[in-house]
């Protein structure tokens, strides 16, 4: 849980840096994740909520005389709870809470270009807008807080990180001693494995792992299954794609990509595919790494950028299907609300910030033929900045 008192201080340092007055988070029975992951705790609510957290003084909020139970938590954290039943009585809140105000924060993307931030519907945007007061969007302030990873995320993110690696091996392992025996493993049965694994460390997982042999690698979110039994044999080109964390939503996911092959050596093209997205991957970390030492800021876009100039060299960027990695971040998701690496689905123009985590994860893939991904994770430490949490591939792991 966020301790809601040094996180209002973080979002009021950042708004007075941009000369923002307040940040409104607006929700409509569960609407908006940001509310619930800054106060933590609350109940469900039938109707409007709205907080408004000022440059400077506490926050406060609006809320139905229905919902103030399930809002308990807000009263308790600091933040100022009112009430109302009618509608008016909403409205002359807002005039009260936002005179004075030129500038407010709000869970808005102008043309809804990170839709992951474009959460508050259009026309609670327009009546704040109709009270003269210019609405920017809460992208940064949402990362700056929610989306930062505290002291004891760290320390379980790099636990979750050592366990999620050393599942990796045991597979890679199992399937190599079995293939070794002349025994067949199925895509599933890795699967399965790699799941039984987590389960015995006592990890939590939403979904997956994806285990995808030759063809299936050029399908990036392809899902092995008992309905579709593909075998790993001599000669298969194969992608493990696991994710994992310790139980609870303060807490990070590992999530790694590695390549394998089931032979002594696959061909040019599947190797000038591997050595592309290793190159594309170390460019968009080179970047980060640079950016920090320099004092620049690093928005997720250049990352994203660098890395795909790199496979665009290698003659494969048309092969390329999605951004080069997504926030990691405490919360329900393994896909976190900070900074993407994407300059691709979207133009992420979110900051590189102390605190916060993402993967970088190239690939590239032939359709029915083969693909490749190479996925990292990098935490932004304060003192230290862009800071590698996990194990980096450098060669194919050998199979036989």
């Amino acid at each position: 849980m966020l301790d809601s008192s040094s996180t209002f201080a973080a979002a009021q340092d950042l708004m007075r840096q941009r000369g923002i007055d307040g940040w409104l988070v607006h929700d409509f029975r569960g609407s908006n994740p940001t509310l619930r992951a800054l106060l933590g705790g609350i109940g469900q609510t039938t109707r409007r909520v709205t907080m408004l957290v000022p440059a400077a003084g506490p926050a406060r909020l609006l809320c139905h005389e229905l919902d103030h139970l399930a809002l308990a938590a807000a009263g308790q954290r600091g933040v100022r709870v009112d009430r109302h039943v009618s509608w008016p009585e909403r409205d002359a809140w807002l005039d009260r809470e936002l005179r004075g105000m030129k500038r407010v924060a709000m869970e808005y993307s102008p043309a809804c270009e990170l839709p992951v931030v474009g959460i508050v519907d259009a026309g609670t945007v327009e009546a704040v807008r109709s009270r003269g007061v210019e609405v920017v969007s809460s992208a940064d302030l949402v990362q700056a807080t929610v989306a930062v990873w505290s002291a004891a995320a760290v320390e379980e993110h790099a636990r979750a990180s050592r366990l999620v690696g050393a599942t990796r091996d045991a597979m890679f392992e199992m399937v190599r001693q079995r293939l070794r025996a002349g025994q067949r493993v199925l895509e599933h049965e890795a699967a399965d494995f790699v799941r039984s694994r987590f389960a015995a460390d006592g990890l939590e997982w939403p979904d997956g792992p994806i285990v995808a042999v030759d063809a299936h690698t050029a399908d990036p979110h392809y899902e092995p299954g008992a309905d579709n039994p593909t075998p790993i044999v001599a000669g298969s080109w194969v992608m493990l794609d696991l994710w994992a964390r310790v139980p609870g939503e303060s807490n990070i996911f590992s999530d790694i990509t590695w390549m394998a092959f089931a032979g002594a050596r696959p061909s040019d093209e599947h190797m000038a595919v591997f050595e592309s997205v290793k190159r594309a991957r170390d460019a968009a970390l080179r970047t980060a790494k640079d950016g920090w030492s320099a004092g620049r800021e690093v928005e997720g876009w250049q990352l994203d950028r660098a890395a795909r100039e790199e496979i665009d060299r290698a003659g494969f960027g048309a092969h390329v299907l999605h951004r080069t990695g997504h926030s990691l971040s405490p919360g329900p998701k393994v896909h976190g609300l900070g900074m993407n690496l994407d300059d691709l689905e979207t133009h992420d123009t979110r900051r590189m910030l102390p605190g916060l985590g993402y993967t970088i994860e190239p690939g590239v893939y032939i359709k029915g033929r083969f693909g490749c991904r190479s996925e990292i994770n990098v935490y932004i430490d304060p003192a230290k900045g862009p800071v590698v949490t996990c194990d980096v591939q450098s060669d194919l792991v050998r199979l036989t």
